[in-house]
């Protein structure tokens, strides 16, 4: 219905297989020097070219996202980076194995990142306490919500996920929370990791030794909790990811003597 809104009527596979031709036609752009011409079935050029080049090269990097086998089809083909809503371990295990799954057919790799709304607290009871004050003030807002975007959950695959996610519990993996994912119907970026700093840290290290290697912060109070990660928990992470790193280092030279 968003899309409707907008005048636009393509259905689900074809809004990404148009996705699939404009990435297509993008990195020509970008990397041809020459004037092209594409006739094709969403888009028609003659003579497109661009004077102005990408700094970054060869192309500018490619964030892509969304969990349907048709969004996963052109995420293999053309994105540098794979953005993952906050799911948990199994389930975003499961999505890098199928994206790097895809971009192998293509030869190509991809990274990932991920997001959530870390609440953190000195203790796990305070961290905890914080969450349950988010999910009443959330659901005062319920009404507001309804009437602003319709009634009723979202209709992604991702939607779908994280409400699998949300149908196992509150608490998945021990930090996960899912109570906004199932109190907003699965509305984007709605899953939290909750605890100390320290734990919510080892949290997040469990997704990179998963391959994840970006994380996408943001709170429910955006101005205090960024203060908040950057003085608490970023440079935890910082610290653990090296860690961890300097370990797979030393793992990897032993095995090679």
């Amino acid at each position: 219905m968003d899309q409707q809104r907008d005048g636009d009527f393509l259905n689900h596979d074809e809004r990404y297989a148009r996705t699939d031709e404009y990435l297509t036609i993008l990195r020509r752009v970008w990397t041809e020097t020459k004037p092209f011409d594409h006739e094709g079935k969403y888009y028609r050029v003659k003579g497109a070219a661009s004077e102005v080049k990408p700094l970054q090269q060869p192309i500018v990097p490619i964030y892509f996202g969304g969990a349907s086998d048709a969004a996963l089809d052109v995420a293999g083909k053309h994105a540098d980076v794979y953005a993952l809503w906050g799911e948990s371990l199994a389930q975003s295990e499961d999505l890098v194995r199928r994206v790097r799954a895809q971009a192998a057919k293509h030869g190509r790799k991809v990274e990932f990142s991920i997001s959530f709304r870390p609440i953190i607290a000195p203790t796990e009871e305070e961290a905890w306490a914080k969450a349950e004050h988010i999910l009443q003030t959330t659901r005062g807002h319920q009404v507001q919500i309804s009437h602003a975007r319709g009634a009723g959950p979202q209709q992604s695959e991702g939607a779908r996920r994280l409400l699998a996610d949300a149908a196992k519990g509150d608490r998945v993996d021990e930090r996960l929370w899912t109570a906004i994912a199932r109190e907003t119907g699965g509305r984007s970026n709605s899953t939290s990791l909750v605890g100390t700093p320290e734990q919510v840290a080892d949290a997040l290290l469990k997704y990179y030794d998963l391959g994840i290697t970006t994380f996408l912060l943001r709170g429910f109070d955006p101005l205090v909790d960024a203060i908040e990660y950057g003085r608490e928990l970023l440079p935890l992470i910082r610290e653990k990811v090296a860690q961890r790193d300097a370990l797979k280092s030393a793992e990897s030279e032993r095995k090679a003597a």
